[in-house]
Order: C-alpha cells, then structure tokens, then sequence
C-alpha cells in the first residue's frame, strides 16, 4: 500500500521513543522527522527505519511542526508527538474523517492511560486555554489537539505564524474562525519512552499569551 498521508514529528531527542514508534506507524502514513536540535541519536534512528528526516534548526514546537509541514508533499498530512505517548494506529480514524470529508480538521482528544500521565500543571494550562476559546469563539474541541489531521494546501493557506508552544493555540483558532469542521476523537496518552525529557516547561503560558494576544487583533 502506497502512503496517502505525510506524518509530521517534531522531534528533540527522541531516540529512543523512535525506535518502538517508527516500525509501528501504519502503512497509510508516510513519517517526516523534523529534528529539532537533538544531542541523541534522534535522526541516525529516524532514517534507518526509513523516515524522512528534516533538521530545523530555530528552537520550538511551531518551527519544527512547520518545518515538516512545508517539507510534506502528499495532500494529507498528520501531525504528533514523537516521545512514544500515542499509538500511530489510532490516526486512521482522523484519516478517514478527512478522506471522506466529514471533517475539514480532525484532532485527538488525550485520555491518559495510567496515573502521571499527564502533569497537573500541563492539563491545568491546556484546560485554561480551551475554556476560554471555547467560550470566546465557540472552538469545538475539548484538547489542544497534539495529534491532529488536515490537508496541506488548507493548513497552509491558514497562516498560522507563531513559531513556539502557542501554535496548537493559534491553528485552532484560526481553524475554527475559517469555519472549519472540526471532529474530535479520544486517544490514547501514554507515558512518554523512557530515555526522552519532557519539554513543557514553559508552554503553559506560553499557550495562554498566544491566545490572549490572537485575540486582540481580532478586537
């Protein structure tokens, strides 16, 4: 089966997340690799098991997501963390929404899988943000969506700018201001791979300045 979707992960040092992830993403998908200045053996990893790797050097989530996204050249593409805490697998039901065209945007909503999963601090900040576009601009979603689907030309032709945290923050908004149909599915969150570091430090405001300053130009 030939891939009909790109796989966009951001990744920064996560080797050893990729060495279980990789060989599990499901044929529909074809993986891009955005390393995002790894000290590890992250692209080495990537590329014997037959991703396409992509260097960004400018540091953040926004850089190296849209490093991928402009490297992408199917009219699909996919977009998740690298750290091992999705199942690749559970992609195919956004694929479907947007293959078939129910959904302009398809997005994951977390369910922790086991206690720690998620740090208080990080589901704190990611409620915040969502509540508060929830009820500023009628976003849909209940998640920031860090597992997400859409097709390149739109997401492209939706200039979503910020280059840090707050892009997850931005695509939705802009996303849900367009008019886009957005469906939402639970996922499975996982632990992160033993081996990789968290990088939310940070991101919590990060995602609610982003908001909050979107919004003023808007007023």
């Amino acid at each position: 089966m030939e891939p009909v979707c790109d796989l966009v992960l951001p990744c920064r040092d996560e080797a050893p997340a990729l060495t279980a992830l990789l060989p599990a993403v499901p044929r529909e998908f074809a993986v891009i690799v955005v390393d995002n200045g790894s000290t590890d053996t992250t692209a080495q990893v990537a590329t014997e098991l037959g991703a396409t790797v992509v260097v960004e050097p400018v540091p953040g989530y926004g850089a190296a997501v849209h490093a991928g996204l402009t490297a992408a050249t199917r009219d699909l593409v996919a977009f998740m963390d690298g750290d091992g805490s999705f199942d690749a697998a559970q992609l195919c039901v956004l694929l479907e929404d947007v293959r078939s065209g129910r959904a302009d945007l398809a997005v994951g909503r977390r369910r922790p899988v086991g206690r720690g999963t998620w740090p208080w601090h990080a589901r704190a900040g990611n409620t915040l943000v969502v509540t508060w576009l929830r009820h500023r601009i009628g976003m849909t979603p209940h998640d920031l969506a860090p597992m997400r689907l859409c097709r390149r030309t739109d997401l492209l032709a939706l200039d979503v700018r910020d280059r840090r945290f707050g892009y997850p923050v931005e695509l939705l908004q802009k996303a849900t201001l367009a008019g886009w149909r957005i469906v939402e599915h639970d996922v499975d969150y996982r632990p992160r791979a033993v081996g990789t570091r968290s990088k939310v430090s940070g991101s919590v405001m990060g995602t609610v300045r982003t908001a909050r300053d979107f919004w003023r130009t808007l007023s």
